[in-house]
């Protein structure tokens, strides 16, 4: 079964997703729908990081709950920020954080968790993985963003995704 459904979650929510992109259950749909299911997890299985151990479920927990609270928090700030300053005034800057975390799922959480709160984007991260290059929109102080996002973020990655024997 693994070899024709490497991942059965990508699989059931590709299905999914194709129905209600359709809006039809008819033969012609369902049956594109299992194509497209079987099909696009099995061209694209290299591609993913390596299966996931995790470590700390409930710091997993923890960690949603604090991201989309700042996801909520930065949106407000975003949105005020656009309606109420001028271009000139935004402190728009380049940061480079280094990095302890080197697992490829931490990794990937990470870049969502950046990518999806408003007012930062993922830049790059260095081949070795150990720099990360992140766009701040509106930057106040450099330090501390690098130290709350270590804090807040890294931190519980690596008791998630690290575990004691592994280096960091």
């Amino acid at each position: 079964m693994k070899r024709w459904v490497p991942s059965p979650p990508l699989s059931g929510t590709l299905f999914v997703v194709w129905l209600l992109l359709h809006q039809s259950v008819e033969a012609t749909t369902l049956l594109s729908g299992i194509v497209l299911a079987l099909v696009v997890p099995l061209l694209t299985k290299s591609l993913r990081p390596a299966t996931a151990r995790m470590h700390r479920p409930r710091v997993a927990l923890r960690l949603a709950g604090m991201a989309i609270a700042d996801m909520l928090v930065s949106a407000k700030n975003v949105a005020w920020l656009v309606l109420t300053r001028r271009n000139v005034r935004l402190n728009s800057y380049f940061v480079v954080v280094p990095l302890e975390l080197r697992d490829p799922n931490g990794l990937a959480v990470l870049a969502m968790i950046m990518c999806l709160t408003p007012g930062t984007a993922w830049g790059e991260l260095s081949l070795d993985r150990t720099a990360l290059l992140i766009h701040v929109f509106d930057l106040v102080d450099e330090q501390d963003f690098i130290t709350r996002l270590k804090e807040r973020y890294e931190r519980p990655l690596l008791e998630i995704f690290q575990s004691e024997g592994e280096p960091a």
